[in-house]
């Protein structure tokens, strides 16, 4: 008797004790098909901003290097690691936004920055930037560029589309079947086109026997 009342507790109890099944919220709007533009734009922004640092950076270090007093090699170890670390978690957090995944590090690298600029900012005023640094531009201009960018990203992610966009999760890809696995005869007959015609190639034109031109009058001596 005790096991048969055991087996039927689950389902014999008031409907007023039972745990409430909540639905999932489902936005209102329905499912967001394409990037929205605040989205894309913040998205963007911080692929560009990744590949210019890139830039920016390959063409300072040598300047940086070059100049008559440059800082010790730990100094410039240490900057040029931080300066990629930087550049792939900006270009992350934008590939991030873009597939829908999440905006907290976009975010975070802006908030980051703007901190950065602000330090920068407030140093430039005691002790004035090196012009390898600067490249000969207004600091203020310098600062206003740095400050917008930020900002903008900021605003942009912030953009209730841009929200709704990430909330609704990553996109689903499609299953594609293996094209080599689905045209195998097609890939074997190119492949066997290339072959030919390489071996063509190399049969009609034979590589010579004596050497032509500066490598004739090399002498090796013992």
């Amino acid at each position: 008797m005790a096991s048969t009342v055991l087996d039927v507790r689950g389902t014999v109890g008031s409907s007023s004790l039972r745990p409430e099944r909540v639905a999932p919220e489902v936005p209102a709007s329905g499912a967001l098909r394409r990037i929205p533009a605040p989205a894309l734009a913040a998205g963007v922004l911080s692929v560009l901003e990744a590949v210019g640092l890139l830039a920016l950076g390959l063409a300072r270090a040598d300047v940086v290097l070059a100049s008559p007093v440059r800082p010790p090699g730990w100094v410039v170890a240490v900057s040029l690691l931080l300066l990629a670390g930087w550049i792939v978690l900006t270009a992350g957090a934008g590939a991030a936004l873009l597939d829908g995944s999440t905006r907290t590090l976009l975010v975070l690298t802006s908030v980051v920055e703007l901190a950065a600029v602000s330090v920068l900012g407030g140093s430039a005023v005691l002790l004035p930037l090196p012009t390898a640094l600067t490249g000969g531009l207004p600091l203020p201009l310098l600062f206003a560029a740095a400050f917008a960018l930020p900002i903008g990203k900021l605003l942009l992610v912030d953009a209730p589309s841009a929200r709704a966009w990430v909330l609704q999760g990553p996109r689903v890809r499609e299953h594609r079947p293996d094209p080599v696995v689905v045209h195998r005869s097609l890939c074997a007959l190119t492949l066997g086109c290339i072959a030919l015609l390489l071996g063509g190639f190399a049969v009609l034109n034979p590589v010579g026997g004596d050497p032509v031109g500066p490598v004739a009058g090399v002498v090796s001596q013992p």
